[in-house]
């Protein structure tokens, strides 16, 4: 089943879309999210939501039960455009250190789901190098303390 999370958009109108569906697995009375979110903050993969069914009987997040260990880190490539072989080749680069994620060819980005075990300074560098080189931006959606130590 799917549950929705409203978001609230930028200055510059980001992101594009006023909701956003996450896949979710039932629990008993919350859910846990099921996929990477692309625009929801402060959410990860395997988080615990709490959700109510609106008067359109639309599941609607009202709230994050608990935190998974996960975190979200959204990557625009810009080398080669942001087709599909731009995007496979940031999914390629990050697979050895562990990390998953998707990419969305309406948007042209990948939502990255890095595991609680994962080398995060080896993430972060290669981060770092793919900006540092032109290959990519990118944003933190969700993170940890230990990810924002320098």
């Amino acid at each position: 089943m799917k549950v929705r999370f409203k978001l609230e958009r930028d200055e510059d109108g980001w992101p594009p879309a006023d909701s956003e569906g996450l896949w979710a697995e039932p629990l008993s009375d919350t859910f846990r999210i099921a996929n990477t979110p692309w625009f929801v903050r402060n959410l990860a993969s395997d988080d615990v939501v709490i959700a109510h069914a609106g008067s359109d009987g639309v599941l609607w997040a009202t709230g994050k039960a608990r935190w998974s260990g996960h975190l979200t880190i959204r990557v625009l490539p810009l080398r080669d455009g942001q087709g599909l072989a731009a995007r496979q080749a940031v999914l390629d680069a990050f697979r050895p250190l562990g990390v998953e994620g998707e990419g969305v060819a309406q948007f042209g980005l990948v939502a990255l789901d890095i595991p609680p075990d994962a080398d995060l300074a080896a993430v972060k560098e290669l981060l770092h190098c793919g900006t540092a080189d032109g290959r990519w931006e990118y944003e933190e959606g969700c993170i940890s303390d230990a990810w924002a130590e320098p």
